[in-house]
């Protein structure tokens, strides 16, 4: 029996449908998004490319519901554990949202048309505020980050041999990735300091590769640390 080759373009619009493809077998704990925030995201479009350009009010104030309920399911949505550093940060634009929130029903219950149009768009800056607290600042960075959690918390609480090898393995090629990536126009004038801590990570994950191959324990759970300690210096070129 002969068996049928997909096509190409139907591949890539299968991998389309299951943005994004690189994360598809993360646990959550290790997935950077909030899918409460995620939902939210379709009230905010209706207001910022609907309501708000065409100066709807009455849109706006019919969306009110929508909105206090998109407020609150992000103000009591957990951070995965991946997350974890970023928590302070997110705990205040959670207050921020809660705030914009509760302007943009004052306005809306008081018929103030021009308050309640300040308050959408604050709404939707507050919004994107809060994609960018927690979105990576590049995709490969995130697969670097993903792998080192489960090393980090995972594979080196419990030591296991096997699973401390095969995420050092998967560091080396995240950060082989991570090296070939090139910023994104808006972050340019970052360049310089990423790449000096780019660099100081590569370093260290050859280290811990190095240390790995010895199979002494204190040297691996040092080497570990660094890289630990490295990613969140290059992560921190972005905050």
């Amino acid at each position: 029996m002969k068996h049928r080759l997909i096509p190409a373009a139907l591949l890539a619009a299968l991998c389309i449908a299951v943005l994004p493809c690189y994360a598809q077998e993360r646990p959550a704990e290790a997935t950077p998004s909030v899918p409460a925030l995620d939902s939210f995201h379709e009230v905010i479009f209706k207001i910022w490319h609907d309501a708000w350009p065409n100066k709807n009010a009455a849109l706006l104030r019919q969306l009110l519901p929508d909105v206090e309920k998109g407020v609150a399911d992000v103000a009591s949505a957990p951070l995965p554990g991946i997350l974890r550093d970023k928590k302070a940060a997110w705990e205040e634009q959670v207050k921020k949202l809660q705030i914009v929130g509760a302007e943009y029903k004052t306005a809306a219950e008081a018929n103030d048309d021009p308050e309640l149009m300040n308050a959408a768009e604050k709404l939707h800056s507050q919004f994107e505020s809060m994609v960018r607290t927690i979105r990576p600042a590049l995709r490969e960075l995130d697969e670097f980050h993903a792998a080192l959690y489960m090393l980090v918390h995972h594979d080196l609480p419990k030591y296991d041999v096997q699973g401390i090898r095969s995420s050092t393995a998967e560091l080396k090629r995240k950060m082989a990735a991570l090296k070939a990536a090139k910023l994104p126009e808006r972050l340019k004038q970052k360049e310089a300091a990423f790449q000096a801590a780019r660099e100081k990570l590569s370093a260290s994950v050859d280290a811990l590769d190095a240390s790995v191959q010895s199979n002494v324990e204190a040297k691996i759970r040092e080497g570990v640390d660094t890289v630990h300690s490295d990613y969140q210096a290059l992560d921190r070129v972005f905050q």
